[in-house]
């Protein structure tokens, strides 16, 4: 799953809310983040465009009182989110 979701964040760079399928989610709480870097893929494929790195928040987030966790993946080269993985 890759869906583009548009995300509003905190003065501390945090995701605090996105909409997804035309719903607004608010984030609850960050669960995980963490960031990968693709240095190495450059360096064996120059010609390549991919990302040299993405960072992703595992997040608790709701549209209303039931909740869920969302995996946000952030391309700051891009300034590209999507919607990774998505547990209900």
């Amino acid at each position: 799953m890759s869906e583009p979701v548009t995300v509003w964040t905190g003065p501390d760079g945090l995701p605090r809310r996105f909409v997804w399928r035309d719903r607004l989610f608010v984030v609850r709480r960050v669960l995980e983040h963490w960031i990968v870097s693709r240095d190495w893929w450059r360096e064996q494929h120059p010609e390549s465009a991919e990302p040299v790195e993405r960072r992703f928040w595992r997040v608790e987030a709701s549209p209303d009182r039931e909740s869920g966790v969302y995996e946000l993946r952030h391309t700051p080269e891009t300034d590209e989110w999507t919607l990774s993985r998505v547990w209900r």
